[in-house]
């Protein structure tokens, strides 16, 4: 078995032990596995030569992972810094390797309108139920948050598209916690099986464009070497 075989299944007994252990609220399953998951994930995409910004987009979400094991707010507030770091190096990476023609003009205008619109309405709505020395640092969050789902929508096609969208789920119903509004039956398994799927489909996304467009070059290197 190859070592990319082995990260992958040892990635997917990590997620398989940080879900059942958090939909069975035994907490120490999930400390233990939650800080495997994002060094595991670049691990394996790092021998699919993912892009640099890709992996330090990874390890900027790993730092984020272990920070909010902590229920303490400067914990909070230094894992919500790790998480914009990690958003930064997505719109590097898409900058960087991403197409400005990925979808139509029209569905990016489209996609500009409702993200603009989720990012203002959640804020504004979210504010008055802060803690008052959080309300900047969330709405700061939500915007780099916000364009970078805006960009994997619009760069490097549908599942970056739908990891970009499922992070953003993942953090509003963070937010909502915090907020102390009503929350689903085992909030954080909700929070961790979205997250989990969002740098999944990110990952998967950038590298199935990457390659989609090295075959065509590799295809017109053999023809010149016939």
């Amino acid at each position: 078995m190859n070592l990319s075989r082995v990260l992958l299944l040892a990635l997917g007994l990590a997620v398989a032990t940080d879900l059942v252990s958090l939909a069975a609220g035994f907490d120490p399953g999930h400390v233990v596995a939650k800080p495997l998951l994002m060094p595991l994930l670049a691990a394996w995409a790092a021998l699919r030569r993912a892009p640099r910004p890709l992996l330090a987009a990874l390890l900027f979400g790993w730092g984020g992972d272990v920070l909010l094991l902590s229920d303490a707010e400067p914990a909070f507030l230094a894992g919500m810094a790790s998480f914009a770091a990690g958003h930064v190096c997505y719109l590097v990476l898409f900058a960087r390797n991403g197409s400005r023609y990925a979808v139509p003009r029209a569905r990016a205008g489209l996609l500009a309108v409702g993200y603009a619109t989720a990012l203002v309405t959640t804020v504004a709505l979210l504010r008055p139920d802060l803690p008052a020395d959080l309300r900047v640092p969330v709405a700061a969050y939500s915007l780099l948050l916000t364009a970078m789902a805006y960009g994997a929508a619009t760069r490097l096609g549908l599942f970056t598209g739908l990891g970009g969208a499922l992070f953003l789920l993942s953090d509003t119903l963070i937010a909502t916690g915090v907020a102390e509004w009503p929350q689903p039956p085992r909030p954080d398994f909700w929070i961790m099986l979205t997250y989990i799927a969002a740098q999944a489909l990110l990952v998967l996304g950038t590298l199935g464009a990457l390659n989609a467009r090295r075959a065509p070059a590799a295809t017109y290197g053999e023809m010149r070497a016939v």
